[in-house]
């Protein structure tokens, strides 16, 4: 088959690099790509936010199977485009995927299934939000109701730093995003992810993984898109997940198609675990990423199969075959992220890396120029290894870092220390 995926990222880069193993695919095209994307399949120039595009794109170059990366897209109903033509295609609806692009959508759902989550209050403008915020006190979590690329979610330790992340918001910062805002209460405990793939009816777990958000080694620092993940996170035990399942997930499916809204696509579960039990933190409609690539590091070929049977409405026939191992990946970013980075600097030293079914480096932020590989984002690799143990995926990772000569480059060096 023919299959198109959407994106340019290291999210983008794993999926393709898990799709490529496979025997059904015969051709693949990742639009817009990467540099590291490249080397394994064709690289497309694609308006990814305009559906009719898109359409057109898939029916010139005969696509069988669309598989759409990030969220703006899905929330932009590209996904609805491709359907409405008769394209197979996976990923929610721009209506179901408001459980990420909306977080008083969800917050609304989680109201009518009875999903544990954390208690709120929802503010179109600035001065009630911030009397709120002074009659609860901190700790508190402020988040921009839209899509903000990962950075609209203020975990704020002091009411100081509330009332200025409700300043931020309703002045602009995050554009649209910020004309609604969603306060929550600061959930104590263990955040982890879970992965669930859903039809609409049937709902398959396809694994677990923690990421880490700050910058700095221990958890320290302002928060990013993502520093490193490793999965299995064994915080969420099996009889974790199940409750999870039993809880938050199913009501949540069944609430969506109660509404007329199937959801079909991932949804990634965000949850707070304490106490032996979980509440919801936030769902996302797409794979997480750096989450991403170390799921798609241990799925390997079998991806394929599950996506497309997700797509195709007969999940409740599949299962997900897991080796007994573990998978760490390290973000190596431009200094200075998550603030102000240069782009434009060379790596080397990534010619002589492995790459197989054991050892990646999945790209985020790069382009080719010249026979040289230049950082253009502010994450830009994913240094990715499995391994019998979680220490020996954490050593082989780092092992692979240290061969990277890029000095304008950093990365913690503590990804998988909450379970080790």
């Amino acid at each position: 088959m023919n299959i198109l995926i959407l994106g340019s990222g290291g999210r983008e880069h794993a999926l393709a690099w898990a799709v490529q193993q496979n025997p059904k695919c015969d051709r693949l095209i990742v639009a817009p790509g990467n540099a590291g994307i490249a080397q394994l399949a064709e690289c497309a120039s694609l308006d990814i936010l305009d559906g009719a595009a898109v359409v057109t794109f898939c029916e010139e170059n005969a696509i069988d199977f669309v598989i759409v990366g990030p969220e703006a897209p899905l929330a932009a109903g590209v996904a609805d485009a491709t359907r409405a033509a008769g394209i197979l295609t996976f990923g929610p609806s721009a209506e179901a995927a408001r459980l990420e692009a909306s977080k008083a959508f969800t917050k609304e759902i989680c109201d009518a299934c009875a999903a544990p989550t954390a208690a709120y209050a929802r503010f179109t403008e600035a001065a009630p939000a911030k009397d709120y915020i002074r009659a609860q006190g901190a700790p508190i979590v402020v988040k921009a109701d839209g899509l903000a690329a990962g950075k609209g979610v203020i975990v704020a330790m002091t009411e100081a730093e509330a009332l200025d992340a409700i300043d931020d918001m309703f002045g602009g910062e995050f554009g649209a995003a910020g004309a609604e805002v969603v306060i929550e209460e600061f959930m104590q405990g263990e955040e982890a992810s879970f992965f669930i793939l859903t039809d609409g009816v049937s709902a398959l777990p396809i694994g677990t993984a923690q990421d880490h958000k700050r910058v700095g080694d221990g958890d320290t620092g302002p928060n990013t898109g993502g520093m490193g993940a490793y999965s299995p996170a064994p915080v969420l035990t099996d009889a974790l997940a199940q409750q999870a399942m039993d809880e938050i997930v199913l009501p949540t499916i069944r609430e969506m198609s109660r509404r007329g809204t199937p959801y079909q696509g991932v949804l990634y579960a965000g949850l707070m675990i304490e106490n032996g039990r979980s509440r919801l933190v936030e769902y996302n409609c797409r794979f997480g990423d750096p989450e991403c690539q170390v799921l798609m590091m241990r799925l390997g070929a079998q991806a394929l199969d599950l996506l497309q049977a997700c797509a195709e409405g007969r999940l409740g026939e599949m299962r997900a075959n897991w080796a007994d191992d573990h998978a760490v990946t390290v973000v190596m970013a431009a200094r200075g992220y998550p603030g102000a980075y240069v782009k434009g600097t060379e790596i080397k030293g990534l010619d002589a890396l492995p790459e197989d079914s054991r050892n990646m480096v999945f790209h985020a932020g790069t382009a080719a120029k010249d026979g040289a590989i230049l950082a253009t984002g502010g994450r830009v690799l994913n240094v990715t290894a499995r391994g019998d143990s979680l220490a020996e995926a954490q050593a082989r990772a780092y092992a692979m870092v240290d061969a990277i000569d890029w000095p304008e480059g950093f990365c913690r060096r503590d990804i998988g220390w909450r379970a080790l």
